[in-house]
């Protein structure tokens, strides 16, 4: 595939200390659109620095504002590609060489989560396959959907839909999402905060997280493989399972009168 014929598309907000890495592992000749949301930072003079086409607009949760940025896209296939995200070299030389069978609509691509550090392969952090490569046209026929598993722009999580045939490629992209445990429990209460916003209080839903809580820490600690990442996965295990309390308790908290 001729990298001409990729537009990759990073979404933003105040990514100044990230996004530059996260630049410069796109291959050489693909077109990059940065798709900014009110950043204070220096977010979009970096990327227009570096030849990034931006694209200032409102943020409307992930799978909107996913489909508005590809909207705009007029290459014949689409990347998405996070901030703290790396094209590894192994899958830039994959794009290169990839000659996509005419009905395949989409590919999905695996991540090396890294956490403090160190690339983490239990708790489900990998493969971790997302979709990320698609036709464009794809998003517009309907071949291809973004859904919000969530409603608004309270929603963390998006669902992709693909009506036709998908593959899978071999290399990966490189996740560096959390640098250190000051960063990964900044995201813990941010991202706790705005689940949390988009459910109603259900006292049984605390109860019945509470209560799965530490059998769900271990199975993902023995049965999902975290005990091989060593401290990582136990704090992992543990923080991943704490989760749902964690927003149970909030959406209770903010529903409480007074």
């Amino acid at each position: 595939m001729d990298p001409a014929d990729i537009t990759f598309v990073v979404l933003t907000k105040n990514e100044a200390a990230r996004l530059p890495d996260c630049l410069a592992s796109i291959p050489a000749g693909a077109n990059v659109l940065v798709y900014d949301s009110s950043s204070s930072d220096a977010t979009a003079d970096l990327a227009r620095s570096r030849g990034a086409l931006v694209v200032e607009a409102p943020w409307r949760g992930f799978a909107q504002t996913r489909v508005d940025a590809a909207g705009l896209v007029r290459t014949p296939w689409t990347f998405m590609l996070d901030a703290d995200e790396r094209v590894t070299a192994e899958l830039a030389v994959e794009l290169t060489q990839l000659d996509p069978p005419p009905d395949v609509m989409a590919y999905s691509v695996s991540r090396r989560n890294y956490f403090c550090g160190a690339w983490v392969r239990g708790a489900g952090w990998w493969p971790d396959r997302l979709v990320r490569l698609f036709r464009t046209d794809g998003l517009r026929n309907g071949s291809v959907m973004i859904e919000a598993r969530n409603s608004g722009d309270a929603s963390l999580h998006e669902t992709w839909l693909v009506l036709g045939e998908s593959a899978q490629l071999d290399a990966p992209l490189e996740h560096r999402s959390y640098a250190d445990l000051a960063e990964y429990r900044a995201k813990f209460e941010r991202y706790t905060d705005i689940e949390a916003s988009a459910v109603s209080p259900d006292v049984f839903a605390l109860l019945n997280a509470s209560t799965v809580f530490p059998l769900r820490a271990l199975w993902l600690y023995l049965g999902r493989g975290a005990i091989a990442d060593g401290w990582r996965g136990a704090y992992i295990a543990w923080y991943s399972a704490f989760y749902p309390v964690v927003v149970a308790a909030k959406a209770m908290r903010a529903g409480r009168p007074g």
